[in-house]
């Protein structure tokens, strides 16, 4: 199974998914005030001075939608023996991680007008992207397999 070519562009896509859950999303500081602004996968957190004040929901999407599909994706690597299962899951899978992107990029721009400060986009905001790319490459290579096993029924 590790073998497979598509296999480890799923691990890959799970330890993009899974990683993404430490890192931040977007951070900002502001001089004047020592506030830290930072948006998690999983929540939204403002420091000021000592005090820190945390907000989860709706910010937590984010994490949601990435173990959503970092868990369909260690699902997918399971079905080995059913491709044309693979491929489905596959293309749900996409449809999670798009989730995930695009929930991060409009909750940042939304964290970035509220606070009426620019600050800087973390590896967080990136790593779905690298994601949707290994799982679109695995899907390929799975589409790969199947026609080369119909090709040899075809032989037979």
């Amino acid at each position: 199974m590790w073998q497979r070519k598509q296999t480890i562009f799923l691990a890959i896509a799970i330890a993009c998914l899974v990683g993404m859950i430490f890192f931040p999303v977007w951070q900002a500081k502001t001089d004047t005030t020592d506030t830290t602004m930072t948006l998690y996968p999983l929540y939204y957190g403002v420091k000021q001075g000592t005090a820190l004040t945390v907000v989860y929901f709706p910010y937590s999407l984010i994490a949601i939608f990435g173990i959503a599909a970092a868990t369909l994706a260690a699902f997918e690597i399971g079905k080995f023996e059913n491709r044309m299962l693979q491929i489905k899951i596959g293309a749900l899978n996409s449809l999670f991680i798009a989730g995930c992107m695009g929930s991060a990029a409009y909750l940042s721009v939304q964290v970035m007008k509220e606070a009426h400060v620019a600050g800087n986009y973390g590896i967080s905001l990136f790593f779905p992207a690298v994601a949707l790319v290994c799982n679109a490459i695995a899907n390929r290579f799975i589409r790969k397999d199947e026609n080369l096993v119909r090709d040899a029924d075809r032989l037979r």
